[in-house]
């Protein structure tokens, strides 16, 4: 295992309306991210669980920073 993963049993995992309140967006915004491949999933049952860190590690490489001139 490499020095950043954490165990499976230890991560923690969101529904798609939970992402949807990190994110502010909505869900259908969170359903095409999983369903495009941007963010990863897991299927439970009809559902979708994404991990929590996929989530923050998605925001800090989708963050646009402003250079100074």
């Amino acid at each position: 295992m490499a020095a950043g993963e954490r165990l499976l049993s230890e991560a923690k995992f969101l529904t798609v309306a939970e992402v949807a309140a990190v994110m502010r967006v909505s869900k259908m915004t969170v359903y095409r991210l999983v369903h495009a491949g941007h963010l990863p999933a897991i299927r439970v049952g009809r559902s979708f669980r994404v991990p929590e860190q996929a989530v923050h590690e998605y925001l800090r490489q989708s963050f646009v920073g402003v250079e100074s001139a």
